[in-house]
């Protein structure tokens, strides 16, 4: 990990904290019952809701690494001061409330903490109690941030400190925020081929980010549930079996700023050629983009086999060719040039439209999302030195009027 900035106006640890937060959670919600829910930035770092209402507030420490908890840490009694609070708020020993505290670093052997770790409590002592070594290591305390987390402390009775108490787990030695994708991807993620867990997390964590980020800005504020989660993970994996493709590029927009009369690519120009509308241009420039990239996209990650695009523009370039005939079979040499317009505005829509109903012209059957095959029919339009298909019938006969350039 990197060394830690140290200029003091930088707010690297905090981001790197916020982040921490939203994978650590992600993590945990694969690791309960999927009926829990979380909550981020609530009562606590992350609030746990399990199926029966119990809540589980978690703090969480994300520490430099070999960072030790001892009796006196303050990252702890922290922690036990926002408990406390909600502690006495829920109604005490009637609270339904458990309090976990998620760190990096590791409890000292010597602190009473380690009475705090999984399959610590409950277990005796012939020293003391949990609640008389707490007393004692805040009785040896000087310090002005613990003194009132002591003297909240104090407020309660002897039977109340103890059930306090005993609702508190520390998980020490939590995994690294650069460790996170990796346990996520080994134990939670064997449905997943080897090969495209990384891309499956790479959706996953997309698709949880914002989903934080409605939970945050009250968009979505209700909690996010475990079997949200596991659903989406089982979609993203679905489109990575053999007959279908993940789809990633819906909604997505080019960086440059579209200007449907200035472009100069050869689909557009074709499209004026027929009279397509400045609206409905737009439209095939966001298809053009979005089917090119998604392409980009699948063989970057290798999904493609060897051949593929090039076969599904055959298939495409064929289809094309055969409903060309039966448009302009009707057309003369003299035919009028509205005629004309009118023929590849038929075709063209055709394209658009009808072709997403053919099951056989899908780069692979259960690749549904109009834009593949729109744009597709626009890759092969603004092919050169010659497009693969054009709509007007006499396009290929001005080919070189249209370019300003000798054929």
């Amino acid at each position: 990990m990197a060394d830690a900035p140290t200029d003091k106006f930088s707010a690297g640890e905090q981001g790197l904290g916020y982040i921490y937060q939203a994978r650590l959670a992600l993590l945990h919600l694969l690791q309960l019952p999927e009926n829990t829910s979380v909550f981020l930035e609530k009562d606590d770092d992350l609030d746990f809701i399990d199926d029966d209402g119990g809540k589980s507030l978690a703090s969480l420490k994300h520490k430099a690494i070999g960072d030790k908890l001892t009796d006196l840490s303050t990252d702890f009694w922290k922690s036990v001061n926002i408990w406390l609070a909600r502690y006495k708020r829920d109604g005490r020993a009637t609270s339904n409330l458990r309090f976990f505290l998620f760190t990096t670093g590791k409890v000292s052997a010597d602190s009473f903490l380690s009475r705090f770790l999984p399959g610590q409590q409950g277990v005796s002592s012939e020293t003391a109690t949990p609640t008389e070594l707490a007393d004692a290591a805040l009785a040896k305390s000087k310090s002005k941030l613990i003194a009132p987390i002591a003297a909240a402390f104090a407020e309660l009775n002897d039977d109340e400190k103890q059930d306090f108490l005993d609702r508190i787990l520390i998980f020490d030695g939590s995994p690294r925020i650069t460790d996170i994708p990796t346990t996520i991807k080994d134990k939670h993620m064997r449905i997943v081929r080897r090969d495209y867990r990384e891309f499956v997390f790479q959706r996953l964590e997309g698709w949880w980010t914002d989903a934080v980020i409605k939970q945050l800005t009250a968009d979505k504020p209700e909690g996010i549930f475990g079997f949200e989660v596991w659903d989406k993970l089982c979609n993203f994996n679905e489109e990575y079996k053999a007959d279908n493709l993940p789809i990633t590029f819906r909604q997505k927009m080019p960086f440059d700023e579209i200007d449907t009369d200035a472009d100069p690519r050869l689909f557009v120009k074709q499209l004026r050629e027929i009279g397509i509308s400045s609206s409905r241009i737009r439209s095939a420039i966001l298809d053009y983009y979005r089917a090119f990239e998604q392409r980009s996209a699948w063989a970057r990650e290798n999904l493609l086999a060897s051949g593929e695009v090039e076969d599904y523009e055959d298939l495409l370039a064929d289809e094309w060719n055969r409903y060309k005939d039966v448009v302009f079979e009707r057309l003369k040499d003299d035919s009028a040039e509205e005629a004309l317009r009118e023929a590849g505005a038929t075709l063209y829509n055709w394209a658009q439209f009808e072709t997403g109903k053919i099951e056989s012209l899908r780069i692979r059957e259960r690749v549904t999302e109009p834009y593949v095959l729109r744009g597709s029919f626009h890759i092969l339009a603004d092919a050169t030195p010659q497009p693969r298909i054009h709509w007007h019938p006499k396009f290929l006969d001005r080919l070189s009027e249209v370019l300003g350039v000798a054929s």
